[in-house]
């Protein structure tokens, strides 16, 4: 089971809003919480950076936007990642926007609350009552009991905390779960350096990431970026409890720090999965049964691999889960402490 520390910590983060394009109030309580541990924390438009005593020794990045509404005119609510990322539609090879067409009827009924996307203020609350895809702007549109006062550009988040249910930690957990488990490292004497991105639902944060390099990186970077990772059902979610790739649908990764976390995961007896290799064998189930392929995932580090010409390298460390983009994700608590582990053994503290 994870510490008290780390799931009062998560507790936290879960509570504050951060929807896709509204993440400032967000960066805000991750500053405070960082520099409570001793990180120094410098602030770049869509991207925290915060850093120990050797910043170069380990590095990772986490996304912290989360999904969400935004009012885009009177009584009328969008999903904010498609409004975020110029998109009018949902036709796309990333996976989160695959299921995203999926889950039209997921969020019914699910209580949301609006706030001031700079300072976090709370502006109101509501209860979504209908969502469906609009065929003329080919976008999640959203209708909510409570919230017709809102002005339009106005953020809406949904109610969410953390449960513990059947030993598996369950909340709306993309990917705050990965930030807060990027904070706690500095609880235990971190000293490389953490990033946390915006926009990332949107497909924007790699660009914030790869700003950064350029002007202050060395030659080539490696970089391990931690997410969660989904999965259909429990029962396929709890056969490991790392979720490793050697490519997405963008970029191969860096083999070298690939075979470095399969090693350290045999040295440490943690369970794990190639997800790609997953993804191409259900591809192949698919394929005999005349369905078309699912994507192999769209990733930030995927994205940044294939724009930087080499500047910046590496591999994920994901978290298997289910229940994706809902409300309801949720990991085992073997799992997240698997992945804090594997965090802390690949940072040598």
């Amino acid at each position: 089971m994870p510490s008290d520390d780390f799931i009062d910590l998560l507790k936290l983060l879960i509570r504050a809003p951060s929807v896709v394009g509204a993440e400032h109030s967000f960066f805000r309580v991750l500053q405070r919480e960082l520099e409570e541990r001793g990180a120094k924390v410098t602030w770049y438009e869509g991207l925290l950076v915060a850093q120990g005593s050797d910043p170069f020794s380990t590095m990772f990045s986490a996304h912290i936007d989360r999904h969400g509404l935004v009012c885009t005119g009177p009584n009328e609510f969008q999903y904010a990642a498609f409004v975020s990322a110029n998109r009018t539609d949902l036709l796309n090879n990333s996976v989160s926007e695959e299921l995203m067409s999926k889950v039209t009827g997921r969020f019914n009924h699910e209580e949301v609350y609006a706030y001031e996307p700079w300072s976090g203020i709370y502006r109101g609350k509501g209860v979504i009552t209908k969502s469906y895809v609009c065929e003329y702007r080919n976008n999640l549109i959203f209708e909510i009991d409570g919230l017709e006062g809102v002005v339009a550009g106005t953020p809406i988040a949904f109610k969410d905390q953390l449960h513990l249910v059947n030993n598996r930690l369950e909340g709306q957990l993309d990917n705050v779960i990965s930030a807060a488990a990027l904070v706690h490292l500095f609880d235990h004497g971190f000293k490389g350096t953490a990033f946390f991105t915006a926009q990332e639902e949107a497909g924007k944060s790699w660009r914030y990431l790869l700003e950064w390099f350029r002007r202050f990186g060395g030659s080539t970077n490696r970089l391990f970026v931690v997410d969660t990772s989904p999965f259909p059902n429990i029962e396929a979610a709890n056969k490991q409890l790392l979720v490793l790739r050697e490519k997405d649908a963008n970029a191969t990764f860096n083999p070298d720090s690939t075979k470095l976390l399969e090693a350290l995961c045999e040295k440490n007896n943690i369970s794990y999965l190639y997800k790609n290799r997953y993804v191409e064998e259900e591809n192949t189930k698919r394929a005999e049964q005349g369905l078309p392929p699912s994507s192999l995932g769209s990733t930030e580090l995927g994205r940044i691999i294939a724009a930087s010409n080499g500047l910046v390298d590496g591999t994920t460390i994901q978290m298997p889960t289910i229940g994706y983009h809902t409300m309801h994700e949720s990991a085992s608590v073997e799992s997240v402490d698997a992945f804090i582990d594997m965090l802390k053994v690949v940072s040598n503290i």
